[in-house]
């Protein structure tokens, strides 16, 4: 476990964008009506650059963009499932497509990935964000795993152009790169070398997938695990150098399951370079639940928490 205390994603990256704000102009923050401590001195501080649309995503979205065509860097904000499926009519057109033929950099922050806001049912938690956001070409999706990830998102924001969403966990999770962020130009960071299965997971599920492979290093077992951080964009070939020496690959999202997540992405990455692998996709049963209660418990009750990936990886590993 690492010695340094986890803090919120967003409240990270806020911070950061606060701080850059005070040096370059070109910043705007725009809000959907939602906050945090961070937000209000972005507020307080930078109340020209600084708009609050109101419940309105589908205005979020139009108005970030014009303020990019402007030459601003705009970041958006709003809880995950609104700021991707209450305007993605907007995204579409205003961001992916309109993106091909002028140069704008806007970023979208959705909070609450997966089942982060647990008590919230689902309307407010989101297993179909990878999914929609992935299907626009242009869009590029960050998936980071702990804060120190989450605030290095924002130097990766004002180093490319285009369209992207930071899709941040809600809760407080534990630390995993205590070391300093990994590298987000290649998209994706090994953890763990195995000998014939590899876990690639992305975002939270990072956690289940280290929780799996210590249990199976004590059977005596090593298995890789990859950190997939940049869902849309990584670094194929070595991605593809990655996972050649494995027999079987097992993907992991808070996602739903075989409704064109990262597991789509790895069936397709294994088919066409032809690797010998078998995969195993690990997502949310494809289901609406009511349900309340913690997160490790709807986990196993879907089939992504950790005693249900480690049953399902030793059955997938005795197939092989």
């Amino acid at each position: 476990m690492s010695p340094i205390k986890p803090l919120a994603m967003r409240d990270v990256l806020l911070y950061r964008i606060w701080l850059a704000m005070a040096e370059d102009p070109r910043l705007f923050f725009v809000t959907a009506d939602f906050g945090s401590p961070i937000l209000d001195k972005i507020r307080a501080d930078f109340p020209q650059r600084f708009i609050n649309v109101g419940i309105a995503e589908q205005n979020l979205i139009n108005v970030s963009a014009g303020l990019a065509l402007e030459g601003h860097v705009v970041f958006a904000y709003a809880i995950a499932p609104f700021i991707t499926m209450r305007c993605y009519e907007q995204i579409r057109i205003s961001l992916a497509l309109l993106s091909t033929v002028r140069p704008m950099n806007v970023n979208l922050i959705g909070v609450g990935a997966g089942y982060s806001y647990v008590v919230s049912g689902p309307t407010h938690q989101c297993y179909e964000d990878i999914t929609l956001m992935r299907a626009l070409p242009t869009m590029r999706l960050l998936s980071p795993a702990d804060h120190i990830s989450a605030e290095a998102l924002f130097d990766r924001c004002m180093a490319s152009m285009g369209p992207k969403y930071l899709r941040l966990d809600a809760q407080l999770v534990p630390v995993l790169y205590a070391d300093g962020p990994p590298d987000w130009q290649s998209g994706l960071h090994v953890h763990r070398r195995g000998d014939t299965l590899c876990l690639l997971a992305t975002g939270y599920m990072l956690h289940t997938a280290l929780a799996v492979a210590d249990r199976l290093a004590a059977e005596g077992e090593q298995v890789g695990v990859i950190d997939l951080f940049d869902i849309s964009h990584c670094d194929a070939e070595l991605l593809h150098a990655q996972l050649a020496p494995y027999r079987g690959i097992v993907s992991l999202e808070e996602g739903f399951r075989g409704r064109g997540g990262v597991d789509a992405l790895l069936f397709e990455f294994i088919a066409r370079r032809r690797l010998p692998a078998r995969l195993l996709n690990v997502g949310v049963e494809p289901a609406y639940r009511f349900e309340l209660g913690s997160r490790a418990e709807l986990h196993e009750q879907v089939g992504i928490g950790p005693e249900a990936v480690w049953q399902a990886v030793r059955r997938f590993r005795d197939s092989l």
